[in-house]
């Protein structure tokens, strides 16, 4: 009797009136009860009123995720501020949206981010990712529209709509057909002895890169089994980021060495990203961070449009970018060839809408880079595709093997003729967005009030940028040239030196991350010195201007 009371007395908690004192909140609980329709997110939410934990009902229904970098990001799980099936259902009221002729386009992707995590990335109709004001107007539009429409729970929907068209394989076909236009030597690739290891960390590159393969004329590579096909727990690894190196390619590089394959790629889940390793003389494996693969393809690229072109194009039509994060290479690269270089702000979603303009305005774009192994060769897509990336760098490395020269060595080459550039990228972890707000508000108000630093350490700083306010030292108006982004924290130092350092926050993880590079003059040789100052540089920026034991900052555990 007493258990029917209790079970009776839960069924009237949940289902009346909420009366936590916070009408905000009791207004929240019950959209939430009545809009999902899934009973294990709707259950957590159940519980958590059972229980009278208030505090984190508010935490996770009395807040919205917004677009950062990459589309919308949360860990999976009940609440407004997370992703979910009524976020989704709500947020809805790729290549393939340029080639269909599609409005907009929607994906949802985990991407290379912990199993607990998910994503929603949206396209518009330029075949690049939203940037301002697209995504403040769709925030807006959910917003004003949160209650699901009739029929978004109906699974079956989608297999009766007469509007339903899967182009699947004909825009696989038509996006493999536009490949061969950044093939330069499948003659040379159906020869070549080269062998290569790909993984796809649990994700969907496994059958792309083997097509991409036979495109460009190779022999498949050779899967890694464990780690082929799609498992939405990542059961082989901690975290399916092949951007962390050799911690989480272990499969990858065992399998190398068993079939005497010399080059490793590996796709993240969604297959936008992509790391390269190689197999040195010594026997060590290098990974190769985002910012030297980029120096390769940017070589690769640009010597492949050198030959391939016709004698009277124009150089100065011809363009590369950046986000300005990344490394400084392709502008050393351009300064001496005569080509453009621009930088964009961080997100490859900056990148393609800037690629679209270029187009629209008779440029040539031959590569665009994020220095978090994001890469487009070519302008298929607009967006980072680590498919055509993974078969260009194949390309690239049995070309050089027809030389007897590996991937780094030319990299050294590359720096060589236009200088080194040499980078370190780091992350502390904070949890707490007040902490992270004061750190950078320091910065802006370091020895007096609106006045930024003008030393790190012993280092002289030559000028500040900053795009969370649209400062910029180096501007005769002081304005930065880069758009404003007053939601995310971003400063550049630009030291005597020649280093040129970052703090931002990440758009999609509790982070506060560090860029630093040192970019060098051909003439400057000396490579250890220039990573000893490097070092310097970077330990005075984390003591002098993030003081994690003062702010309690978590360091990068990889």
């Amino acid at each position: 009797m007493a258990e029917n009371a209790e079970g009776d007395l839960n069924s009237n908690l949940l289902h009346a009136p909420y009366h936590t004192g916070d009408p905000q909140l009791d207004t929240a609980i019950g959209q939430w009860l009545r809009w999902d329709k899934n009973p294990k997110t709707k259950e957590q939410i159940e519980n958590l009123l059972r229980n009278g934990m208030n505090k984190e009902l508010r935490d996770r229904l009395c807040c919205r995720m917004t677009f950062g970098t990459a589309g919308l990001r949360s860990t999976m799980g009940a609440g407004f501020c997370y992703i979910n099936d009524l976020t989704v259902i709500q947020s809805t009221q790729p290549y393939a949206v340029q080639e269909l002729k599609a409005v907009a386009g929607v994906m949802i992707t985990a991407s290379h981010n912990r199993k607990e995590d998910n994503g929603y990335k949206v396209y518009w109709e330029t075949g690049a990712q939203i940037t301002s004001p697209h995504d403040k107007e769709i925030l807006k539009c959910i917003e004003e529209c949160v209650e699901p429409w009739n029929g978004s729970w109906n699974d079956n929907l989608v297999d009766t709509s007469p509007l339903k068209r899967d182009p699947l394989q004909d825009i696989c076909r038509r996006y493999m057909e536009d490949l061969k236009k950044i093939c330069f030597h499948r003659e040379l690739n159906s020869k070549t002895t080269l062998k290569f290891v790909h993984t796809s960390f649990h994700g969907v590159g496994h059958d792309y890169v083997q097509l991409a393969f036979q495109v460009f004329g190779f022999k498949p590579p050779i899967p890694v089994p464990e780690q082929k096909d799609p498992d939405p727990d990542f059961s082989t690894v901690k975290c399916p980021n092949p951007e962390e190196g050799e911690s989480v390619l272990e499969l990858s590089l065992r399998l190398a060495e068993k079939e005497n394959a010399r080059i490793v790629l590996a796709t993240d889940p969604d297959a936008d990203r992509l790391a390269v390793a190689e197999l040195q003389e010594n026997g060590h494996w290098k990974v190769f961070t985002g910012n030297e693969l980029a120096a390769l393809f940017g070589w690769w690229m640009f010597d492949c449009w050198k030959k391939n072109t016709s004698r009277n194009a124009d150089v100065k039509n011809v363009y590369m970018l950046a986000t300005t994060v990344s490394s400084k290479i392709l502008k050393a690269i351009a300064l001496k060839e005569g080509f453009h270089f621009e930088e964009t702000l961080p997100g490859f979603k900056w990148i393609g809408s800037r690629i679209k303009d270029l187009l629209e305005n008779g440029k040539e774009v031959l590569f665009a880079f994020e220095e978090s192994i994001g890469f487009l060769c070519g302008t298929s897509v607009l967006d980072k595709d680590g498919v055509s990336a993974a078969v260009v760098a194949a390309e690239m490395a049995a070309y050089l093997e027809t030389m007897n020269i590996t991937l780094k060595q030319q990299l050294i080459k590359v720096y060589e003729k236009y200088g080194y550039h040499i980078s370190k990228t780091s992350y502390f972890l904070c949890y707490d967005p007040s902490t992270i707000k004061s750190i950078f508000e320091r910065l802006r108000n370091f020895d007096s009030p609106k006045e930024y630093p003008k030393f790190c350490g012993t280092f002289a700083i030559l000028h500040i940028r900053d795009v969370t306010t649209g400062y910029d030292s180096s501007q005769p108006n002081k304005k930065s040239v880069l758009p404003v982004s007053k939601n995310s924290q971003m400063i550049t130092f630009t030291f005597q030196n020649g280093c040129v350092a970052t703090l931002r926050t990440s758009g999609t993880e509790p982070k506060i991350k560090y860029y630093a590079e040192m970019c060098a003059s051909p003439e400057q040789s000396d490579t250890a010195f220039l990573e000893e100052e490097l070092k310097k540089l970077i330990e005075a920026l984390i003591e002098n201007f993030l003081e994690p034991s003062k702010n309690g900052l978590i360091w990068r555990s990889v």
